[in-house]
């Protein structure tokens, strides 16, 4: 082991400036000994590398060499596989530049273990660096270093206990996306206007949510309430080249006799509106804590930001947009009910709203159905 740790001190010695000096991210260092033994070094990026400096790599590692010594001692006289020991020399060398704590892992395989490595020792310095070293029984000496925040197994254990906490709070924070259609239900033509269809693809809804899970009862009660500001945009794409137009402080939705040979690409009318729901959500958990199935209703409120219509055609060759900025009598205030069901990943929604869509006697009398998929994030 002293030899070992004598040649990772000089091969970092030597390559540690390299390393620090090649373009781009490198991330790996890999050093062919004259014995076809190979020593590989891993960084997450240079300043990590750069952060050995810190360290008198003779002095830290004759240091490493004493506790290893120490640990080795301990696992041999262990009847378990594994024995973790901790030790303080900032404590035992104060003013001297040495780290924190070192925790040093022996795991011992057993001569009737089917892996052919022999002991293997896990060194963690601190909060700073990881290193590993293995001894092999073979004529071939592997010597593998990771330099790193955290060993790989830490990591995963902080992230499963990050996750559990975030899971066991009253209150959670969340961002996901609504992607559906619209659609425009008991609908009523107005005096003075024709019949008209959506086109059912292009009448797209999009909502940008930025909802607060707040659970209702003790940790692990299935009752949630759901929360938050919505952003929300509702596309009316018309068929039959009809178009939105307004006529003596009324809305109404009719061909352009103006231009009555003009085949319309597109003719639609975009609202944005940001709304505020609150919904009782059940949402289960299956028995490793995984989203099993939820389902979940309420209500909402809202307010119109803006809207337009905007009309797509071919004109002489050429392709032409004209947009219109404008209220159309749109209700500005909206309200209605909404829910969800899912399983697992998959969320689906329904918002409809139960005021009308355009004024009282402004528009055509029609309220607005949205649905679609909910993307979790």
């Amino acid at each position: 082991m002293k030899r070992i740790f004598a040649l990772l001190a000089f091969l970092l010695l030597g390559f540690a400036s390299q390393a620090a000096t090649r373009p781009g991210n490198d991330d790996t260092i890999l050093v062919k000994l004259p014995n076809q033994a190979t020593m590989t070094l891993y960084v997450k990026d240079k300043a990590q590398l750069r952060q050995m400096r810190q360290y008198k790599l003779d002095s830290l590692l004759v240091l490493l060499d004493a506790y290893i010594t120490q640990a080795e001692a301990a696992g041999k006289n262990s009847k378990s596989e594994q024995i973790t020991m901790e030790f303080y020399p900032a404590k035992e060398q104060p003013g001297k530049k040495v780290p924190e704590q070192i925790r040093i892992t022996v795991r011992n395989q057993g001569p009737g273990s089917q892996n052919k490595s022999a002991d293997r020792v896990d060194v963690v310095l601190g909060r700073a660096f990881g290193v590993t070293v293995y001894d092999k029984p073979d004529d071939k000496e592997g010597v593998s270093v990771r330099i790193s925040s955290t060993p790989d197994s830490v990591k995963e254990a902080q992230r499963k206990a990050r996750d559990e906490q975030r899971a066991n709070r009253a209150v959670r924070s969340n961002f996901n996306i609504d992607l559906g259609l619209n659609t425009l239900v008991n609908r009523e033509t107005p005096v003075g206007g024709e019949d008209f269809d959506l086109r059912p693809i292009g009448s797209r809804y999009l909502s940008l949510n930025w909802h607060y899970d707040i659970r209702v009862g003790k940790k692990g009660s299935p009752f949630h309430l759901i929360t938050g500001p919505e952003l929300a945009f509702n596309n009316y794409m018309l068929d039959k080249n009809n178009q939105f137009f307004d006529v003596d402080g009324r809305t109404i939705i009719s061909r352009n006799l103006e231009t009555p040979n003009r085949e319309l690409q597109k003719s639609k009318l975009a609202v944005s509106s940001i709304n505020l729901p609150l919904m009782p959500v059940l949402d289960f958990k299956n028995k490793k804590g995984r989203d099993a199935f939820r389902i979940g209703a309420g209500g909402f409120v809202g307010y119109r930001l803006g809207s337009h219509t905007k009309i797509k055609y071919e004109d002489g060759g050429n392709t032409k947009k004209d947009k219109d900025r404008g209220s159309y009598n749109l209700a500005d205030f909206q309200y209605g009910l909404q829910g969800t069901i899912g399983i697992r990943g998959l969320d689906l929604f329904a918002k409809y709203h139960l005021n009308d869509t355009f004024k009282n006697n402004r528009g055509p009398q029609a309220q607005t159905l949205s649905f679609g998929i909910s993307l979790l994030q």
